[in-house]
C-alpha cells in the first residue's frame, strides 16, 4: 500500500487537492492515471480510499470513496519527553525508530546540560511523517515545541511517571516497575544527563528513577530503549 498523508482531511471530505510536491510524486513519479486509487491518513486513525478524478502534477484532485477508522495497534498512551541531542542525526534516528515501533507524544526537552537548545521542528515532522507512512501508521505521533526541563516538570501528568538518568542512586528497573495499559511519561535526558537540580525536582513531583540496565546508553538509544520497554510490557 502506498500511503500519503494529510492532516487537513476529515470525515467530512469529498475531494482532496494534493498539493504540487505530493500532486508531482502521484503523477511524475508513480505515474498515477485518473481512475487510480490512492490511500490517505489524516494520522487520527481515519485510512480514506480516493479515487483520481483529475492527475494533474501541480494539482492533483481526487475524490473520496471509501473511509475507516483503524484501531490503535497498541493498548497504551506513551509520552517520551527526551532531550535533543548534539547530532541532529541521532535525534532523528530516535524519531524514525520510535514512530515505527509506537509512540504517542513526543517533548524535546531542554536541559541544564543540553548541548542542543535550538531545533528545527518542521525537519522533525517530516521525519515522524515519513516513518508513519513507511511503517503504515494510521496514528501519527504529537510532537511537541521544545520546551525547557522547569517548564515541562510544573504540567499536571496522568499514570506511571519515570524519570531515566545515571546518577548513582537508588533506582528500579524500568521492565520490572511498568505496569500494562496505564498512560505512561518517561523522561531521557542529555548526554551530559539530568542535573541534581532537575533530579530533585522530578521525584518532587513523583516521577519514579529508573535505571535501563546495565549500560550506559545514548540519549537515543535509551529513547528506543524506553519506547520498546513499554511495547513489550504491552504484548
Amino acid at each position: 500500500m502506498q500511503l500519503f498523508y494529510n492532516p487537513e482531511i476529515t470525515i467530512e471530505t469529498k475531494q482532496f487537492t494534493f498539493d504540487k510536491t505530493e500532486s508531482r510524486h502521484i503523477v511524475k513519479v508513480l505515474r498515477k492515471n485518473e481512475g487510480d486509487t490512492i490511500f490517505i491518513t489524516n494520522g487520527f486513525g481515519d485510512l480514506f480510499t480516493s479515487k483520481i478524478i483529475a492527475a494533474n502534477d501541480k494539482k492533483c484532485l481526487v475524490e473520496i470513496t471509501a473511509i475507516e477508522t483503524k484501531q490503535k495497534p497498541w493498548n497504551y498512551y506513551l509520552h517520551i519527553a527526551i532531550a535533543p541531542t548534539k547530532l541532529n542525526d541521532r535525534f532523528e534516528w530516535f524519531l524514525e525508530k520510535a514512530t515505527e515501533i509506537g509512540i504517542d507524544e513526543i517533548t524535546p526537552i531542554i536541559c541544564d546540560h543540553s548541548e542542543r537548545k535550538v531545533l528545527k521542528t518542521d525537519r522533525m515532522e517530516k521525519i515522524i511523517q515519513s516513518a508513519a507512512k513507511q511503517s503504515l501508521k494510521f496514528h501519527y505521533p504529537k510532537l511537541n515545541e521544545p520546551i525547557t526541563f522547569n517548564d515541562f516538570i510544573k504540567l499536571n501528568f496522568e499514570g506511571q511517571l519515570f524519570i531515566a538518568h545515571c546518577e548513582e542512586t537508588e533506582k528500579k528497573l524500568l521492565k520490572t516497575e511498568l505496569k500494562p495499559q496505564l498512560p505512561t511519561t518517561i523522561l531521557i535526558g542529555p548526554e551530559g544527563d539530568f542535573s541534581p537540580k532537575e533530579i530533585k525536582q522530578s521525584l518532587g513531583r513523583s516521577f519514579i528513577p529508573v535505571s535501563l540496565g546495565e549500560s550506559r546508553l545514548r540519549t537515543e538509544t535509551a529513547g528506543i530503549v524506553a519506547v520498546h520497554s513499554v511495547a513489550f510490557i504491552n504484548e
